[in-house]
C-alpha cells in the first residue's frame, strides 16, 4: 500500500490506519442509523480513497455504487468496516480474508462482553485474525477518525463540523488518542479541537481481539505526525508490548498522557498482606508509568490540558513561575494553584520590577504575580511583560492570565506572543478565567498557544511540564542476580501455603546464625542460652499472617523462667484466637538493637510481574500508607531514589539530633529482594519484611520478621496469577 500523508509506520497497522481502499459492509442511506452515519462522515469529512459500500438494499449510496458482497468488489481493499448484526460478523470477516483484505474494524456489539456464546465468536475472530494476518479493530468500537488523512471511520457526532462553526487552526503539533472506552475517545476532540489543539488520530479499541491499545501505542510512538500521545485506558492485554511502545516513545521524545480508570473498584481488593492492602491493584500500573516517564492525569479534561501544554510548549527546567496578570484576585487565584501544585512563584528582582513599572499604570503591581492591569493590558503592557519575563531568568514558566471573552477583539498582540512561543525558551501558558470566544481562541491558536479554560488543570499541565523536564529515562538495572538454585526452586514449587518467617528467611538468605527454631519446651533453655540473653519468641505457623496481633510475639525476655512462661502464655493465648492453627513451633532470636522501622516487600502483578515496595514500617504500616515501589528488579541506586520518595525519609537521615540510618544497607536489601522476587517471579506471589530495623550507619539492618506467600496452585484461591 502506499504511504498515507500521514506517514504513519507500523506494518499492517498502516492499512487500518490509512487505508487507500475501504469497504463499508452493511452499508445505509438512512442517516437516522448508525450504518448510515458511518458512511455519511466517511463522505462528508473528504475522504479521498476508494470507497465501496457492501449491501443489497440499494444500487448507489452518495452516488457510490453498492455491491452485494466483499468478493464482488473484485479491487484490493484495505480497510473493512463491518457494522452488521453480530451471528454475521464471522462470517464476513472470514470472506474478507479469503479476499485480501488487510483490516478490519468491527462496529458491531454483542461479542465477549455478552458473554455465552458471543464470547465463543470473539474467540473465533481472534483465531481467524491469527491464522489469516489481518488485522482486526474490535469488535464492539466506535471506530476511529484520521484527522489528518481525513479517514472518519466512526459513528461519533464528535467529529461533525456543524454549518456555521468557526475552525480553529490546529496545533502544529499533533495528538493521537488511544482509547479503550468507546465514548472517552472521541470525547478529547469534543474538548481539544474548539481551543485550537491538533489531532492525528484518535482510536478506539473496543473489545480487543485482535489489535490491542499497546499495539496502536507503539504504532502511534513511530508515527511521525504523532507529537504527544494519550492513553485513556481500563487495563492492558499485553504489558511486554506496552512497554516496547513506551520505549519507542521516549526515543522518539514524545510525551504520552494516561488516564487509568477502575482505581476504586480495583483497591477493593480483600488482601491478606500488608503489601496488597496498601498497593492495590493498580500500584503495577504506576510503576510502569513512572519509569517510563508518562504522565497521569485523572481525568480527560485535565488529559485534555496537558496534551495542550506539550504540544505547544517545551518542558520546564525549574519549578519558578512567573505570572502576567490583567486581574489581582485571578493572579492570586493562579498563584495559589501553582503553588499547591509544587511549584514557586518567587519575588522578581528590584531591577527587574523597575523595568516593569515603566510598562504598566502606577496602580499595577510590578512583583510576581505581574498585575499589568486591563488598562495596561490594552496599552500593550501585558506584552511587553512577557516579552520581559521571557528573556528572564529568573522564572522557569510563564502563565498569563487574562479574560478572552471578548467577541470582537483581543488584547495581547498575536504576532509578538507567537515570537515569544517560537523561541522555545521556556513554557508559556494562557488561562482565561472567562470562557474565551471563537476569535480569542484562533488568535492563540496562530500564536502557537491553546487557552486553558479551568484553573486547576492549568496548574497541573506546568506540573507535568516541570516533570518532563525532569525525566531521565529508566537505565539498565544493575542488581546482582538473585539465586536461582535447584533447591530454592523445588522448595518454592512444592509450597501451597504462606512461608513461615524461619522457612521465608531461610530462602531468602536472611536468617541470623543465632536464630533458633523450638518445638517443644524441652528446647528452650538451649535455645535461650545460644541466642543470648534477652531473647524474642515469635509463633510459627502458616495459618498466622501477623503474629502481634492474636500475641504472638514476646519481646525482652530476659531468662529460662520467664521463657517457659511466655512460651505457655503464647500458645494458650494463639489457641484461644486460632484453635485450628497448624503450629510449626517457635522461634526465638537475639533482640535487635533499635532502629527506624520500615517495610521491604513485593507484589506479583498480574499483569507486569514483580513489583517491591519500601515504605514505613512496624505495627503502622497500614495507618501511614508511606511508600514507594518500581518494577522489580532495580539496583541499589534506584532503591535509594526510592527512600528519597518517602515522607518518612527525615527518619532515615536523622531526624532531631538521632544518628543517621544505613541507608546504603537498607538499599542493598531492597534490590536484593527485588532481585529474589524476579528470578523466582513464576513461583513468589508476595514477600514481606516488617518490620526492617534499620540500624545507625555502618551497623547494618535487621529483618525482624518475614513472610514469603508462593503463586496459588489451585484454581479458585483468591491471589492474582503472575505475569508470564
Amino acid at each position: 500500500m502506499q504511504q498515507g500523508a500521514s506517514g504513519m509506520i507500523g506494518g499492517s497497522l498502516n492499512a487500518l490506519l490509512s487505508p487507500a481502499a475501504i469497504a463499508v459492509v452493511g452499508a445505509s442511506a438512512d442517516r437516522s442509523k448508525i450504518r448510515g452515519t458511518l458512511f455519511h462522515q466517511l463522505v462528508a469529512s473528504g475522504y479521498t480513497g476508494r470507497l465501496y459500500p457492501i449491501t443489497t438494499s440499494v444500487p448507489e449510496i452518495d452516488g457510490f455504487r453498492c455491491f452485494p458482497s466483499i468478493g464482488a468488489v473484485q479491487a484490493a481493499i484495505d480497510l473493512a468496516i463491518i457494522a452488521i448484526p453480530p451471528d454475521a460478523v464471522l462470517g464476513v470477516l472470514e470472506h474478507c480474508a479469503a479476499a485480501g483484505v488487510r483490516s478490519a474494524l468491527v462496529l458491531t456489539s454483542g461479542f465477549a462482553e455478552q458473554g455465552g456464546a458471543h464470547k465463543d465468536l470473539q474467540d473465533r475472530m481472534s483465531a481467524l485474525a491469527r491464522s489469516s494476518g489481518m488485522r482486526i479493530c474490535g469488535p464492539n468500537s466506535v471506530g476511529f477518525f484520521n484527522a489528518i488523512e481525513h479517514v472518519a471511520a466512526t459513528f461519533s457526532p464528535a467529529i461533525e463540523i456543524k454549518p456555521g462553526q468557526a475552525v480553529i487552526p490546529p496545533s502544529a503539533r499533533r495528538v493521537g488518542v488511544i482509547s479503550q472506552s468507546g465514548g472517552m475517545g472521541f470525547a478529547f476532540y469534543d474538548y481539544g479541537r474548539p481551543l485550537g489543539l491538533g489531532f492525528s488520530c484518535l482510536v478506539n479499541t473496543g473489545n480487543e481481539a485482535d489489535i490491542t491499545a499497546s499495539d496502536l501505542f507503539l504504532h502511534m510512538a513511530q508515527d511521525p505526525a504523532t507529537s504527544v500521545i494519550l492513553l485513556f485506558l481500563e487495563g492492558i492485554r499485553d504489558p511486554a508490548r506496552f512497554i516496547e511502545g513506551a520505549e519507542a516513545a521516549i526515543r522518539a521524545g514524545k510525551p504520552v498522557v494516561v488516564c487509568k480508570v477502575g482505581r476504586s473498584q480495583a483497591a477493593s481488593r480483600a488482601a491478606a498482606s500488608h503489601t496488597a492492602s496498601m498497593t492495590g491493584w493498580d500500584a503495577a500500573y504506576d510503576a510502569v508509568f513512572r519509569k517510563y516517564g508518562i504522565t497521569v492525569a485523572r481525568d480527560p479534561e485535565e488529559m485534555t490540558a496537558i496534551a495542550a501544554a506539550f504540544a505547544t510548549c517545551p518542558p520546564a527546567h525549574g519549578n519558578r513561575v512567573g505570572i502576567i496578570t490583567v486581574s489581582g484576585g485571578g493572579g492570586a487565584l493562579m498563584s495559589d494553584a501553582l503553588t499547591s501544585e509544587g511549584m514557586v512563584i518567587p519575588e522578581l528582582s528590584e531591577a527587574f520590577q523597575r523595568e516593569v513599572r515603566k510598562l504598566i499604570p502606577a496602580y499595577g503591581s510590578a512583583a510576581n504575580p505581574v498585575d499589568v492591569t486591563a488598562q495596561g493590558a490594552f496599552d500593550g503592557g501585558l506584552d511587553l511583560a512577557v516579552d520581559l519575563l521571557a528573556g528572564s531568568d529568573e522564572v522557569d514558566a510563564i502563565v498569563i492570565v487574562s479574560s478572552l471573552a471578548h467577541e470582537g477583539r483581543v488584547s495581547m498582540d498575536a504576532d509578538g506572543l507567537r515570537r515569544v512561543v517560537q523561541r522555545q525558551a521556556k513554557p508559556v501558558l494562557y488561562y482565561s478565567y472567562t470562557r474565551p470566544s471563537p476569535l480569542a481562541c484562533a488568535t492563540l491558536a496562530g500564536a502557537g498557544l491553546v487557552a486553558n479554560i479551568h484553573l486547576t488543570w492549568t496548574a497541573r499541565a506546568l506540573r507535568a511540564l516541570i516533570e518532563r523536564g525532569r525525566f531521565q529515562p529508566p537505565r539498565p538495572a544493575s542488581s546482582k542476580p538473585a539465586d536461582a538454585s535447584t533447591q530454592i526452586n523445588a522448595v518454592l514449587r512444592g509450597a501451597r501455603d504462606p512461608l513461615c518467617e524461619y522457612e521465608a528467611k531461610a530462602l531468602l538468605g536472611l536468617t541470623a546464625a543465632t536464630d533458633r527454631l523450638v518445638t517443644s519446651p524441652d528446647g528452650l533453655r538451649e535455645a535461650g542460652d545460644t541466642v543470648g540473653w534477652p531473647v524474642a519468641l515469635k509463633i510459627q505457623s502458616p495459618d498466622i499472617l501477623h503474629k502481634t496481633e492474636i500475641g504472638g510475639v514476646a519481646l525482652n525476655i530476659a531468662d529460662a523462667a520467664a521463657l517457659d512462661a511466655a512460651y505457655h502464655a503464647m500458645l494458650d493465648e494463639v489457641a484461644r484466637h486460632k484453635p485450628d492453627a497448624r503450629i510449626h513451633g517457635v522461634l526465638v532470636q537475639a533482640m535487635a538493637p533499635r532502629g527506624v522501622e520500615m517495610i521491604v516487600s513485593t507484589i506479583n502483578d498480574a499483569v507486569f510481574g514483580p513489583i517491591v515496595t519500601v515504605g514505613a514500617g512496624g505495627v503502622h504500616t497500614e495507618l501511614f500508607r508511606d511508600i514507594s515501589y518500581r518494577l522489580a528488579p532495580i539496583d541499589p541506586a534506584e532503591a535509594l531514589d526510592m527512600l528519597a520518595d518517602l515522607r518518612s525519609m527525615p527518619l532515615l537521615q536523622g531526624w532531631r539530633g538521632a544518628a543517621p540510618a544505613d541507608t546504603t544497607a537498607l538499599a542493598g536489601l531492597i534490590a536484593d529482594v527485588s532481585a529474589f522476587a524476579a528470578a523466582h517471579r513464576k513461583h513468589v506471589q508476595e514477600i514481606e519484611l516488617n518490620p526492617v530495623l534499620v540500624h545507625p550507619k555502618g551497623q547494618g539492618v535487621t529483618v525482624a520478621d518475614a513472610l514469603l506467600t508462593p503463586v496459588p496452585q489451585h484454581p479458585g484461591l483468591p491471589s492474582a496469577q503472575p505475569a508470564a
